[in-house]
């Protein structure tokens, strides 16, 4: 059987991630990132091996408009975990730029004391520009730093489009920061989004933003009352906390266990948790099946073929279900 990166059987790698090795860990997530077809068996007979040491995490999706301060956020939680005894994994979703092929959120000097705390594991997923790659690799990387007994998994989105929803559809609370000061227009933000909120933060509450915070914060609890909860068990609160000083943190996080305890107890987590290997195993079946379309096409064939077909189902000359079964067929 071929190796894993470095030389390493599975069996090791498995060893050295159980045993807290940062460089096996290291290593066996960039099995499971890897997209080379001979390394798909190795890295599901990694995950497979894994699995039964996962699961136990806090899964917390972290997303915010622009200029909100989720990195300083993150750094000062995580390191209030990091203090409190958690071990904490932060997990960037992070689509790279499809031109350049660049990361727009894989540089650790953002959280420079969280990147060099001993308890804590910073990684960005980047998948050029495919977000569904994205969601997968994270997925994975989740189960393996929860294998290494991280029992905290902070995954940050960059707040833009679908990553939010794909993201919500991994943890078992998603958390959205605001700004203060701008709560009149929800600052744009999507309906969508606050329906899929299990808390909303002001942040930055904290000098001259103290009033704009506690004004934003009754506007968002406005708006969360003419939306149709989630859950039956849980009603999101919204808090006011700052990254900068940390103060409310510790009344945020005291949130999120509340939402741990009260899921948990209604069977609710589980059957999030359930739903999500079913999206997950969705998400990989589509990957599969536009896997078979590429397989054997030149890149520039298949756009041309897929253009052809896509705009003959467009000008109503083929059913959709006809056009895919002309794509996939022999």
């Amino acid at each position: 059987m071929a190796q894993p990166p470095a030389g390493r059987s599975i069996g090791e790698l498995v060893h050295g991630v159980r045993a807290g090795d940062r460089t096996a860990l290291g290593r066996a997530i960039t099995l499971v990132e890897s997209t080379k077809a001979s390394d798909r068996e190795r890295s599901q007979e990694l995950l497979e091996a894994l699995h039964p040491f996962a699961g136990q995490s806090h899964r917390v999706g972290i997303t915010g408009v622009p200029g909100v301060g989720k990195s300083t956020f993150i750094e000062t939680l995580g390191k209030q975990l990091t203090t409190a005894g958690r071990r904490v994994a932060v997990l960037a979703v992070d689509p790279s730029s499809s031109r350049t092929g660049g990361s727009i959120l894989g540089d650790k000097t953002r959280m420079p004391n969280l990147a060099i705390d001993p308890a804590a594991f910073i990684r960005p997923s980047p998948a050029a520009g495919t977000l569904g790659g994205v969601t997968r690799r994270t997925r994975e990387t989740m189960i393996v730093c929860e294998a290494a007994g991280f029992d905290v998994m902070l995954v940050e989105t960059v707040g833009a489009g679908q990553s939010e929803t794909a993201v919500a559809d991994m943890v078992d609370f998603f958390l959205v920061l605001m700004l203060p000061g701008a709560g009149d227009d929800l600052q744009g933000i999507k309906k969508g989004v606050l329906e899929i909120a299990d808390m909303i933060a002001v942040n930055k509450a904290d000098g001259e933003n103290v009033e704009r915070a506690q004004r934003a914060a009754a506007d968002y609890r406005s708006a969360l009352r003419i939306l149709s909860p989630v859950s039956e068990t849980w009603s999101p609160p919204v808090v006011r906390c700052s990254g900068l000083t940390g103060e409310g943190l510790g009344e945020l996080w005291g949130e999120v266990e509340r939402h741990r305890q009260a899921m948990g107890a209604s069977g609710e987590l589980e059957a999030r948790r359930r739903g999500q290997l079913v999206g997950w195993f969705d998400d990989l079946l589509e990957e599969g099946v536009l896997g078979q379309f590429w397989a054997g096409r030149s890149g520039a064939d298949g756009v041309a073929e897929m253009a052809r077909v896509r705009g003959e189902v467009e000008r109503g000359v083929v059913l959709p279900g006809r056009a895919v079964g002309r794509l996939l067929g022999p």
